[in-house]
């Protein structure tokens, strides 16, 4: 898996960012290109944002045991995946603005660097290494830009 931490890695998803346009379709899915961008800053929104509620001991306990590992191991979500409801986005966005905050929110991350993440308490899922703090931000993105085909 690609390592989000890479400044070329980073590169190269912001350049495929930039190829979506608002009449972008998706390949699979029910989600509009404004939606998707959307979606992709609510992983960002957890770590930078204090806007979204912590789920309480007993569902942390659950998304450990249950989803945790699916988040964040090496293997690519498969096309129609079951997100989580504060990631199901309704109705329109701004393109162009869910476009920039998701850039935003990528080349911070990648300022913020391995070190910044590595241990790093998650909002859902305990503390994560390097590793898994990467392999979550890409693959979700990854996953993304495939369903747009970019």
């Amino acid at each position: 898996m690609k390592n989000i931490f890479n400044q070329e890695v980073t590169a190269e998803l912001i350049n495929r960012i930039n190829k979506l346009t608002i009449d972008s379709k998706p390949q699979w899915g029910k989600m509009s290109v404004d939606q998707m961008l959307a979606h992709c800053c609510v992983s960002y929104e957890y770590v930078y944002e204090d806007i979204h509620p912590k789920p309480n001991a007993f569902k942390v306990l659950l998304l450990k045991a249950i989803v945790k590992n699916i988040v964040v191991n090496e293997k690519p979500f498969k096309r129609n995946s079951r997100t989580a409801p504060e990631f199901i986005m309704k109705g329109n966005k701004n393109f162009d603005v869910e476009k920039k905050r998701l850039v935003g929110y990528i080349s911070k991350t990648q300022k913020q660097g391995e070190a910044f993440f590595d241990g790093k308490d998650s909002h859902s899922f305990g503390r994560l290494s390097k590793t898994e703090w990467s392999n979550m931000f890409y693959k979700h993105l990854d996953h993304h830009l495939n369903q747009f085909g970019v």
